[in-house]
Order: structure tokens, then sequence, then C-alpha cells
């Protein structure tokens, strides 16, 4: 249907966009949603690198369709642990291991920072880390762990890519949905096992 280069993941994410504002319109006025995507999509493209390469994401759509005030952009992110994910478009999905974040990441400085958990509110009083451009990891559908070192990380400015930040300091991978008895694949897993 679609290649993997910038325009046809300003196509993805502008169908998600539609998706989200014809479910807003058929369920009226005072409807609230709830958007659940990889920090790529989720986060304020505007303030990351992909800008530069003419990029758009949803979470900038919806600030640009509702206003800032009416979205509420939250990121996720991990010092270290495992998470679900395929070495490449259509590959089979693997538990992969997550390696300690590299040094000069927002990851890294906040488990030493915090040492744990957290849940940070960018509001004007916001910590200067929050502020300054920083890599920031990116794991989605594809991960490749072995890149640590030089990639995996897209230079954002926090406080404008999101509202809040929820980080975990060492994830752990989810479990797959089990098949159903007749083996069809559930409704929720749409490419296959």
């Amino acid at each position: 249907m679609m290649g993997f280069d910038n325009e046809s993941w300003n196509v993805r994410d502008t169908h998600m966009m539609e998706t989200l504002e014809r479910l807003m319109k058929f369920h009226g006025p005072a409807a609230k949603a709830i958007v659940w995507e990889h920090n790529t999509h989720i986060g304020d493209a505007r303030a990351t690198d992909i800008k530069r390469a003419g990029m758009i994401n949803t979470g900038q759509l919806a600030r640009d369709t509702y206003g800032n005030g009416n979205v509420y952009l939250v990121g996720f992110g991990s010092y270290r642990g495992s998470v679900v994910a395929g070495e490449a478009w259509g590959a089979p999905m693997e538990v992969m291991e997550v390696p300690p974040a590299r040094d000069d990441s927002l990851e890294n400085a906040l488990n030493d920072i915090i040492a744990g958990n957290g849940y940070f509110i960018f509001d004007e009083e916001t910590n200067q880390l929050f502020d300054q451009r920083i890599g920031h990891r990116a794991i989605g559908v594809v991960y490749h762990p072995e890149r640590e070192k030089f990639g995996n990380y897209v230079p954002t400015i926090m406080n404008r890519r999101y509202d809040a930040f929820i980080f975990i300091d060492e994830t752990e991978a989810l479990h797959a949905l089990h098949l159903r008895a007749d083996r069809q694949i559930p409704e929720t897993y749409p490419f296959g096992v």
C-alpha cells in the first residue's frame, strides 16, 4: 500500500488524525479520547529533528486541530529492560533486551537523577534538562538494540514535545495475546503472528 519514506509516514499520521477526528465527531461535542501511540507519533514532531525532514505526526496535528489547551501529550521512556518488537517491518515479533541508555541521553540523565520511576509534568518552572535538546530513545514496532551507540535516539526538546513524561527505570516486555482455540488471529492483531 505504501513505502517507508517520509511521505508514507505523513500519510499514516494524517490517517490516524483523521480517524480520531471522525471518532470525536461521531461521539459528539462532549467527547474525549485517549490515543495510545509510540512516542514518535504522539509527541509533537516540531520539538524533534523530524520536522526538518518535512515530517508531521499525530501529536502535532492534534495540537493544531484542537489547541494546546485541549490536548495533553504524554511520553514514555525507560533506562533499560525488555520490549516486544521486530527487526524489520513485517518481521515476527520477539522479546528484545533494551540495554542501558547511552550516556548523552535523557533516559540516562533521569536514571542518574531519580534512580527509579518518575512522572514529570512540564510547566513554566520545568527543570532545565527538559528545556534543552537531548537524545530521547525511540523504540517502536521495529527496534535494533545493537544500534544503541549511534542510533535509536531522537534529538528532542522534551517540554515542547510532551506535556508530561513517564519514566520507568526498567521495563519488562509485554506478553502477546493468546490465540483463540479455533486458531483464528484476534482482531487486535492485524499483521499475523
